[in-house]
């Protein structure tokens, strides 16, 4: 009986046990042993901090045997079941289980004992002033707000607070309610978490002003800013949206150019304080506008574009633009913001892609490409021939491999990645497409359109909530993508571009990309095989017109 209680007390009590077993000849058989040292503090002297410690470790043992709930039920935010909290009287206990020659010292302090979902070690640290309030809001049942202006803060900074809380394990948060709406066939084969998404971003063109022409611009139209007054109503829904749909939001203001928007710089502020990311798809701006954002908060990014090397570029967008991006993009990287440049991709740029990733090598963080969408004044251009884009994919992936700044953000990366056996990347919106799934766009008239890229309503702003917006017909439409691919293995990252397929005259709803080579080589399944001559055709005759144009043009 004896030898089961000591090994039973080495099991649970590794090291107090063994510090014990040094000092005292004599252990009691109350398995309790925090209780027994408080008791009989004399039982090692030389260890007064011992008790606490056999608390901690106690905590450990019970963490770790015990068998708690699924996270995938969790409906609202709630304490991970599996979390002891142990209040003690010695400071850096955690650090003494790992290292016995840690000293620790007198002060009143909270350990954590947790295991995060799907995991099955056991973790323990001090808990920080961050991490004691993030228990204290879920379990007392506070709300954010009422935490935000009981401690004089943001709403951003308790949602801060309760994010880094999720992220660390100690909160379980509900599953996000934003998932595809398809049934998806038996030989898919994407990994899950491309069925939902954790994040949403609202693309914000908050005005059509802009400081440039370009000769691809998609949408030139006039059309009404929102008062400032509106700007905040529709932030104040978009986190209620949010909040109820378990997602993290991230908004990019665009526009036109949205530092040219009257009241850009209060709006970022009132998107910030709601605990929004925020990131910016803008045109080059003097340092005084960069710095006054960033006294605000840094953005997740701020990204520009480019249109090819400096003949190219320039003129697509105006004569002296390649050289103040350049300018522009040292400046981003001087005051530490991530910077992106995007390229949309034409038959006239083509040969400059991989020169200018190589020049912005060591100057860009990210730099991307979109196929153009022949739509607006991008209609006069000429998109890339289909029976090219395969090849050009493939180099531009050999020549990602040795240059850390290039993105590859086409849905049709995954279709290469699928031929050869390589594990897939997001896709366009790291989801593939996300028309109306992870992203939608607003308009400066409060129209709210799946993609900018093409006319795509799904609702009005001023009309309608968000909730009613993203869970309307429209938008699940949208969603839905093509029928073409619905029998696609790869669907979820995938779904081709709706944009692309517009600007061909196609169905959106109904045809393919008209870039899918495994479509166009007849590998598709059911519906899609019956498109495949069908497209060809069609797809033959509309290149043939646009070549012509851009000829003429």
């Amino acid at each position: 009986m004896i030898s089961i209680i000591v090994e039973l007390m080495q099991t649970i009590y590794p090291v107090s046990s063994g510090i014990l077993s040094q000092s005292c000849k004599a252990l009691d058989s109350n398995l309790d042993l925090p209780d027994l040292l408080r008791e009989r503090p004399e039982l090692c002297p030389d260890h007064p901090f011992l008790a606490d410690l056999a608390a901690i470790e106690r905590a450990r043992h019970l963490i770790a045997a015990k068998t708690f709930q699924d996270s995938d039920s969790v409906l609202l935010r709630m304490v991970n079941p599996a979390l002891e909290l142990v209040p003690v009287h010695w400071k850096s206990l955690p650090a003494f289980l790992d290292d016995q020659t840690t000293v620790p010292e007198r002060g009143e302090d909270w350990v954590l004992v947790y295991r995060r979902p799907g995991c099955d070690a056991v973790q323990t640290h001090g808990a920080s002033g961050h991490e004691l309030l993030a228990l204290k809001i879920i379990t007392e049942e506070i709300s954010p707000r009422e935490a935000a202006i009981a401690g004089n803060v943001s709403l951003a900074v308790i949602e801060d607070i309760l994010a880094a809380a999720v992220q660390r394990g100690l909160l379980l948060a509900p599953a996000s309610l934003l998932v595809r709406p398809e049934s998806f066939p038996q030989g898919l084969i994407v990994e899950p978490r491309f069925f939902s998404t954790p994040t949403f971003t609202l693309q914000w063109h908050i005005t059509q002003t802009c400081d440039l022409h370009c000769r691809h611009c998609y949408d030139r139209s006039d059309r009404p800013e929102m008062s400032l007054s509106q700007g905040i109503k529709v932030l104040d829904e978009l986190y209620e949206f949010s909040q109820s749909h378990h997602v993290f939001t991230q908004v990019t203001f665009t526009g036109g150019n949205p530092l040219l928007y009257p009241h850009f710089n209060v709006l970022y502020q009132e998107a910030t304080d709601r605990g929004f990311m925020t990131a910016i798809l803008g045109n080059p701006m003097p340092r005084k506008r960069i710095e006054e954002m960033l006294a605000v908060r840094q953005p997740e990014f701020y990204q520009v574009s480019l249109e090819g090397l400096q003949p190219q570029n320039d003129y697509i967008r105006g004569p002296g633009h390649f050289a103040r991006t350049l300018d522009f993009l040292d400046l981003l990287r001087e005051l530490g913001v991530y910077s992106m440049v995007m390229l949309t991709l034409t038959r006239s740029n083509i040969e400059d892609v991989l020169p200018l990733a190589e020049l912005l090598r060591g100057r860009v963080d990210l730099f991307t490409f979109n196929r153009l969408a022949m739509v607006g004044e991008g209609a006069a251009l000429a998109s890339v021939a289909p029976e090219d884009f395969p090849d050009f994919l493939r180099q531009y992936l050999q020549a990602a491999e040795k240059n850390p700044c290039m993105g590859a953000k086409d849905n049709l990366f995954n279709l290469l990645r699928y031929e050869q056996g390589g594990s897939y990347g997001g896709g366009c919106a790291g989801y593939g497409c996300g028309a109306g799934f992870n992203f939608v766009s607003l308009l400066p008239d409060g129209e709210v359109h799946a993609c900018r890229k093409l006319p795509s309503l799904i609702g009005n702003i001023y009309e309608q909530s968000w909730s009613e917006v993203y869970h309307g017909s429209l938008a699940t439409r949208y969603r839905r993508g093509s029928e073409a691919c619905q029998n696609c293995e790869i669907r979820p990252v995938c779904g081709g571009c709706l944009a692309v397929a517009y600007g061909y005259g196609l169905d959106i709803f109904r045809d393919i990309d008209p870039y899918c080579w495994k479509v166009l080589q007849g590998k598709g399944q059911g519906d899609q095989s019956r498109q495949t001559g069908w497209n060809a055709v069609k797809l033959k005759k509309i290149t043939g017109e646009r070549k012509n144009a851009s000829e003429r043009s």
